[in-house]
């Protein structure tokens, strides 16, 4: 479902009651209206001691925005995750039921920080970035480790940044970004756990407010959460994927609260992830000369020239990933490079599962996870 949004609000829809409570003031926001101020911002954001007494708000943004060439207006940007504003972590999903009371919640702490609006309008706001998000509970003795080393074996294009994540927890999470939006595969426990060294280190913002929950795993019997988001980032990448998926929805809170999108956005990124991901490397015969055999017995119209390249490549990827491997052949032509993965996509071998079959179908059932039902049945006894 949704974890992350950014709304925008225009300043008709909004009445601020304690200017005080910006940094700096939102008075001084307010009475520049020209091009010269446009960069300043007003800011309100929770604090380390709120999160960890359990407090959770959004994070305020009030700047002038250009309406046209000439006119400016002030505009607020609030950020949050809502999961987090209505369980207080983010272990819990919410469903397309929960929407009037994530509502309700919102105009009741926005109240608290000195901002005055109605259901209606925030129902209506504007959505400038959006994270979708899925918790994949692990339950059979795997690790989100595991599945994120198959997903670094990927043939994800080097234009893209892949961060095979600045491994900030030990590889425990894998990243692919560019400017307008990011997917995010990481460890969920470990990530919290690292949050207890350094708010810094871990990849979630405002862990301190669910770092309660790190006693609670230290009882778990077979229990990991893999954590997928696609993070979109600029209100113009949210309306090309639309567009591109075939999704007709207006931009705003409301019409984009819907686990329909978020399970297509989602499901779009994994598809997209495991084309890249090479067959060859879940066929694993008995033996070398299994291997060999088994391309020519599933490629008979395949050279031979071929069939040795590719048993080459397959034999090179059990030692270093598709990324590792076209870096160590970057003074090489490169068109070479891109002739071989396109063969290998291209050849025939016998049904394999997928390793992601356990992300795929907990994405496809699509059911909002409550942490306390996963945790109870996991916990040792």
């Amino acid at each position: 479902m949704i974890d992350t949004i950014v709304l925008t609000l225009t300043q008709d829809m909004y009445q601020i009651t304690q200017l005080d409570a910006f940094t700096p003031s939102a008075g001084w926001i307010l009475k520049h209206s020209s091009a010269h101020y446009s960069g300043i911002q007003s800011k309100q954001n929770p604090t380390k001691k709120e999160l960890l007494r359990g407090i959770y708000k959004p994070r305020l943004a009030l700047a002038q925005y250009p309406t046209s060439r000439t006119t400016f207006e002030p505009m607020l940007k609030i950020e949050l995750s809502l999961p987090k504003l209505v369980y207080g972590n983010n272990f819990d999903e919410l469903s397309y039921k929960d929407f009037k009371q994530v509502t309700e919640k919102l105009v009741a702490v926005l109240a608290t920080m000195g901002i005055v609006v109605a259901r209606d309008t925030l129902a209506k706001a504007s959505v400038a970035a959006i994270h979708y998000s899925k918790n994949i509970p692990l339950t059979d003795g795997s690790t989100p480790y595991h599945y994120i080393n198959k997903m670094k074996e990927a043939n994800v294009k080097l234009s893209l940044d892949t961060n095979q994540t600045d491994y900030r927890n030990e590889g425990h999470s894998y990243k692919w970004h560019c400017n307008s939006y990011e997917i995010a595969f990481y460890d969920k426990i470990k990530d919290l756990e690292k949050s207890q060294q350094s708010s810094r280190r871990a990849i979630e913002k405002d862990n301190e407010l669910q770092r309660h929950l790190v006693k609670s795993f230290e009882m778990r019997h077979k229990l990991e959460f893999l954590r997928m988001e696609v993070r979109l980032n600029k209100r113009a990448k949210i309306k090309e994927l639309f567009k591109e998926l075939g999704i007709a929805a207006r931009l705003t809170f409301k019409r984009l609260f819907k686990p329909a999108i978020a399970k297509r956005v989602l499901l779009h990124y994994l598809d997209k992830l495991e084309s890249k991901r090479l067959a060859l490397l879940d066929y694993t015969p008995k033996s070398d000369k299994a291997l060999l055999v088994g391309l020519i017995m599933n490629n008979p119209t395949a050279s031979a020239n071929k069939i040795i390249q590719l048993f080459g490549l397959k034999k090179a990827l059990a030692i270093v990933t598709p990324r590792e491997l076209r870096s160590l052949l970057a003074q090489h032509n490169q068109r070479s490079w891109y002739r071989l993965i396109a063969d290998a996509q291209s050849i025939n071998l016998p049904p394999v599962n997928s390793p992601f079959d356990v992300i795929r179908k907990q994405l496809v059932s699509f059911k909002a996870l409550r942490f306390d039902n996963c945790y109870r049945k996991r916990r040792r006894k």
